[in-house]
């Protein structure tokens, strides 16, 4: 019984010290990308909205599973608190992606980061790759695969 109160206390202070931590040294990120119209979009200029970043293509079938989800939660949101942007991480024809959106009926903004992007808000070790970045600019969750409504 000891035994497990240890493991338990040990494991409450690392807990502890990660979340002291990750709020400690948690930093501000921004990024720019242009959109299909050329228009430049700042990951700062949402600051003051829960912003939800999806990196994707268009020929990965868990993104195009997660796409109605993204839409759904951006149109409920956009107005108020938050928003959806799609980073589209492929090299692909600007008119091809455009017909590709139209056909999906999204309304959030599609950015086009290429295939080998910077990647500001950190690691994307697979497609979809979801962060949530906070009203303050600083990412507080990540996603590998696909996110749904309960996600």
């Amino acid at each position: 019984m000891k035994q497990v109160f240890r493991y338990t206390v040990a494991a409450s202070i690392v807990v502890m010290l990660l979340l002291y931590f990750s709020t400690a040294f948690a930093r501000s990120v921004d990024f720019s990308y242009p959109d299909l119209d050329g228009n430049i979009h700042k990951l700062s200029d949402y600051r003051g909205k829960w912003v939800v970043v999806n990196y994707w293509a268009t020929w990965c079938p868990p993104c195009l599973e997660e796409l109605p989800e993204l839409e759904i939660f951006h149109d409920a949101h956009k107005d108020r608190d938050a928003l959806v942007l799609g980073l589209n991480m492929e090299d692909i024809g600007l008119q091809k992606l455009r017909d590709f959106v139209e056909e999906q009926f999204l309304s959030y903004p599609v950015l086009r980061v290429g295939s080998h992007p910077d990647l500001p808000l950190g690691r994307v070790p697979g497609l979809p790759t979801t962060f949530l970045v906070s009203p303050e600019g600083e990412v507080v969750a990540r996603q590998v695969g696909p996110i749904d409504g309960k996600t």
